[in-house]
């Protein structure tokens, strides 16, 4: 009762205010960007993935582009090979044919000069001297050397009397005490070079220094 009494009539009584809502009063939060803002982005969104699509499209095209071009060039790898084949059995063929008619020609004038071997022989028989078969037999002795010259065959000639293993062969071999080196003695066969290559030797009988001399 006393502090009622005391307190004077104009004094106010003070009332606490309430305290504010959660969150209120605090610092706000960004606010969220307008619509305005996001059509930019969406925009460029839009761009990057329509330019992606027209680079894919570009690399299947040239992916398509270079797989034709593989095929291209693997059909034209199987065309030369089949004709480096064709090629290859047509030269074995010309190859065969040529081994076995190149010396066709040859083979005529061979014929020839048999024909007038028969033609000597059946003179031969008639011929009281042998004169015309001699005659005969060297004509066609003639016939073939000029037959050989002709194909490039040569006859090898004895220019000096040393003896020569790459151009003579020795059929026999006597010790003698008038040579101080090998040397041949007598020409037992003719030898022949083909196109300046050795085709046949000369068989030769060789005489060699007697040993301790």
């Amino acid at each position: 009762m006393t502090d009622e009494k005391d307190k004077s009539g104009d004094e106010i009584e003070f009332i606490p205010e309430a305290p504010p809502p959660a969150g209120h009063g605090e610092s706000p939060g960004p606010e969220a960007p307008p619509a305005a803002a996001k059509e930019p982005e969406a925009k460029a969104a839009g761009e990057s993935s329509r330019h992606l699509k027209e680079k894919l499209k570009k690399k299947e095209a040239e992916l398509k582009h270079l797989k034709k071009e593989l095929d291209e060039l693997k059909e034209a790898h199987l065309r030369r090979l089949a004709d480096m084949e064709n090629l290859r059995k047509r030269y074995e063929r010309e190859k065969n044919e040529f081994q076995q008619y190149a010396l066709s020609a040859l083979m005529l004038e061979l014929l020839s000069i048999g024909d007038n071997f028969e033609r000597a022989l059946q003179t031969g028989a008639s011929d009281a001297d042998g004169k015309t078969f001699r005659e005969g037999v060297e004509l066609i002795l003639r016939m073939f050397q000029s037959l050989l010259t002709k194909n490039g065959v040569k006859p090898i000639v004895l220019k000096d009397r040393i003896f020569d293993p790459n151009f003579q062969h020795a059929m026999t071999v006597e010790e003698s005490d008038t040579v101080d080196e090998p040397t041949v003695a007598d020409e037992l066969q003719k030898g022949y070079l083909l196109h300046d290559r050795l085709l046949r030797p000369t068989l030769v009988k060789v005489l060699v220094p007697k040993k301790g001399q």
